[in-house]
């Protein structure tokens, strides 16, 4: 009687087994060997979906844009600035300009040096199609739009496919985007921000925890190596950001697995990904002993005074560092919340081990990217090379939104309580846009002021941390003649020697962002005074012979000794030695990156099927 009853009570227990795998199978989670692996490739008519999601909600996060103008935050005159001044310089021949012609009013400033290309090139080539006026607009939404497609790509291999949509959308609509649309402005960074699903996917492929389909592993590290390069060139502190994420999620891997193999493949994929912007990044380092790089941790800009809700003097920086620290909190909440519900309803329909290290993973990287936001990892911020450079903790929300959407995504993928986590989210993503474009900064006149400003000759101001050393740039006229002439230093004091003199003659030969000629005849010895910011790169020619320019006791402007009679003087913004190094680098990489994906597609069709 016994052995009858045990045995009803195995076919019972067998019964309920395969009742719950059909379960997990109508969820669209079935627990079969490596359900991340097997996922099928995406057919042409799911990216088009996809593509009008993430279209349609970036559509209708611009939507204020169309009847109160533009949002004006913190750093839209900057971004502002630097394109139209781009757009200036490419009607001149200059298609990759280094130096920024309008900035400090016209005595320009080193900032496309500095800053990273991919925004400031992306932004005037939108002009060449659309106004001016709507170019922050466009913007908006074609790196949104991307933003769904790379989250789509990411989580068709992540998550179950009835939720798949849904973590695109969250990621297009994501908190922290709606906080750098509405409030910050922060292009470049949105820019970098839709990269990330890509370079975490890309990441956990190369370090095998999931397949990759490029065919061998070569392959996958190009797709990483590639990808973590686009991050630097859209915004360096999130370039920052993601080697330390990228970094501490190899080596947890690799003590998980107790293998070297993940850190080495990583160590090769940020040396490749850093050789593609060496362009960029070698001329960028190598020049910060040039410019005034500290300013970028003057007061209000140091990461003490930006944990999550620090108090400072500054009213405004309170306020808005209160918005910004109760996003991220909602953001962490929301996180570790969809990551125990996941965890729990995954337990019960017994995931398997891919599920559960993917899970690790990502808790792992929410962890890190929540702990860095708060005030007990000042040390660590001052410790880490370059972390202080980030400047506002709070920017972790960049990293953190991607196990965000992983963990969310899970959640509403289970039956039990989805329509609640559903309708948590959006209430969540909802109230976020509609505060920040009820108490944001709009404008619709900022574009036409600033090309204004550009086309009367006043320029714009220019940037603190880019200022050649020497320069204190708030002493800089704001009208400034191109060119005028001095007396000798010597003769500086005793004006009246220059009562009878013959006033020497100028004549502007050529006047661009990287050349300036000028021709000045004159009875005596005298100096000249160029609208121009002394900086190492400026190589200054009198009559063919090279000279070193002086500057001005209390500001960087540029002073070319001449002698009596006629002078011709050339100034020509040249190459340096480091950002020919660094386009040496860049190139080589390439190189490297097309064999090796190359040679991991070869060796791909050489495998038997």
């Amino acid at each position: 009687m016994a052995q009858v009853v045990a045995s009803r009570l195995r076919r019972i227990a067998l019964a309920r087994n395969i009742l719950s795998r059909l379960q997990s199978c109508e969820d669209g989670m079935t627990p079969s060997p490596d359900p991340l692996n097997n996922a099928p490739p995406a057919a042409p008519r799911d990216w088009l979906l996809v593509l009008g999601l993430s279209l349609c909600v970036s559509l209708l996060i611009v939507a204020p844009f169309f009847w109160r103008g533009t949002a004006s935050g913190h750093d839209f005159e900057f971004h502002a600035t630097s394109w139209l001044d781009v757009a200036g310089q490419w009607k001149q021949g200059i298609l990759y300009p280094r130096w920024t012609d309008w900035a400090n009013h016209g005595f320009g400033e080193p900032r496309f040096i500095f800053y990273p290309p991919l925004s400031w090139l992306l932004a005037p080539a939108l002009s060449l199609f659309i106004p001016w006026d709507y170019v922050p607009v466009a913007f908006i939404i074609l790196v949104q739009t991307f933003a769904g497609l790379s989250a789509f790509a990411f989580a068709r291999r992540m998550l179950p496919r009835n939720s798949v949509l849904f973590a695109a959308a969250c990621y297009t609509a994501n908190p922290n985007a709606l906080l750098m649309i509405y409030f910050r402005s922060d292009y470049a960074e949105l820019l970098a921000s839709a990269f990330f699903p890509l370079l975490f996917l890309a990441a956990l492929q190369l370090a095998d925890v999931v397949e990759a389909r490029r065919g061998s592993w070569l392959s996958t590290l190009v797709f990483f190596s590639a990808t973590f390069a686009a991050v630097w060139l859209s915004n360096a502190p999130a370039g920052v950001m993601a080697t330390y994420s990228v970094t501490l999620l190899f080596a947890w891997i690799a003590l998980v697995h107790k293998s070297w193999m993940p850190l080495l493949r990583c160590t090769a994929g940020l040396a490749l990904g850093f050789g593609l912007a060496a362009f960029y990044i070698v001329p960028a380092a190598y020049e910060q002993r040039w410019v005034n790089i500290a300013q970028a941790l003057s007061p209000g800009l140091l990461p003490s005074e930006n944990f999550l809700y620090t108090n400072v003097n500054d009213p405004e920086h309170t306020f808005f560092n209160y918005i910004a620290s109760t996003i991220a909190l909602a953001i962490i909440v929301f996180t570790g919340v969809a990551a125990i519900a996941a965890r729990r309803e995954s337990a019960k329909l017994g995931a398997v081990p891919v599920q559960r290290e993917t899970w690790n993973a990502f808790l792992l990287l929410a962890a890190i990217a929540s702990a860095f936001m708060f005030r007990f990892t000042s040390v660590l911020w001052q410790l880490l090379p370059e972390l202080r450079f980030v400047q506002f903790p709070w920017r972790w929300m960049s990293i953190l939104t991607v196990p965000f959407v992983y963990f969310v995504g899970a959640a509403v993928a289970r039956r039990r309580f989805r329509w609640l986590w559903i309708a948590a989210t959006l209430a969540l993503l909802t109230s976020t846009a509609v505060f920040l474009a009820q108490h944001t900064w709009w404008d619709d006149e900022d574009f036409s002021t600033l090309r204004a400003t550009i086309a009367s000759g006043e320029g714009f101001d220019g940037t603190d941390e880019y200022d050649p050393i020497g320069d204190d740039h708030y002493n800089l006229p704001a009208k400034a003649p191109r060119a005028h002439v001095l007396p000798p230093a010597e003769d500086a004091e005793t004006p009246t020697t220059n009562a009878t003199a013959t006033p020497p003659k100028i004549v502007i030969e050529r006047w661009t962002p990287e050349s300036k000629i000028v021709r000045v005849e004159s009875a005596r010895p005298a100096r000249l005074m160029l609208r121009l910011l002394n900086y190492p790169a400026w190589q200054v020619q009198v009559n063919g012979s090279r000279i070193q320019p002086a500057s001005a006791d209390d500001s960087g402007q540029m002073i070319v000794p001449l002698p009596e009679g006629q002078s011709r003087v050339t100034a020509r913004f040249t190459r340096t030695r480091d950002r020919t190094l660094g386009a040496i680098i860049s190139i080589l990489s390439s190189l490297v990156g097309v064999f090796l994906f190359w040679w991991g597609s070869r060796n791909r069709k050489s495998q038997p099927p």
